[in-house]
């Protein structure tokens, strides 16, 4: 009898911790998202059209949190049709060989103003670990982090364009 109990109690914990194992809210990214980029020079400035991704999300869980995505670097637009061209060309993003810009998610914290996500962004064949912050509110994520281009190998440093990008971003997001 002393065993029964013992096996169902055993039984009972596994079946409620397979609940809470993953207990991360899915999201899908909405329509009307942007992610705007810039420079201090004001050199370089224009949008990425296509992105996409897996989002994992609960504000009372980090740990099991999750972010995944991949932007199109076909997707650029400086609003200059020789720019675009230009921009995804083997002199910067060599978008044939290297078509995306991914981030992928090792750990999120709350923050002061919000959070941080710490993860590997790849960009041009090179992996970096970035912290970039963010906040999420009304279903929607923002963030404004920089860049270095020239640690991604992305064209050569110059006067005339500055290595430091700025990303504005912002995705609606609605559960899935």
């Amino acid at each position: 009898m002393k065993s029964l109990k013992n096996i169902i109690l055993a039984s009972s914990i596994l079946i409620l911790s397979a609940f809470t194992i993953n207990s991360s809210i899915n999201w899908t990214i909405s329509e009307g998202y942007e992610i705007k980029f810039s420079s201090s020079t004001g050199d370089t400035e224009g949008i990425f059209k296509t992105i996409n991704g897996d989002i994992q999300f609960d504000e009372n869980d980090l740990t099991s949190s999750k972010f995944d995505f991949k932007v199109d670097v076909n997707s650029i637009n400086t609003g200059n049709g020789m720019k675009n061209k230009h921009a995804i060309s083997a002199k910067w993003f060599d978008a044939e060989k290297f078509p995306n810009i991914q981030f992928q998610s090792s750990k999120f914290s709350k923050t002061k103003t919000g959070y941080s996500v710490t993860g590997t962004m790849k960009m041009h064949g090179v992996n970096k670990e970035m912290t970039l912050p963010f906040t999420f509110s009304n279903n929607v994520f923002k963030s404004i982090f920089s860049v270095n281009r020239i640690d991604f190998n992305i064209g050569e440093s110059m006067e005339e364009v500055s290595d430091y990008i700025k990303l504005e971003v912002s995705l609606p997001v609605a559960k899935k």
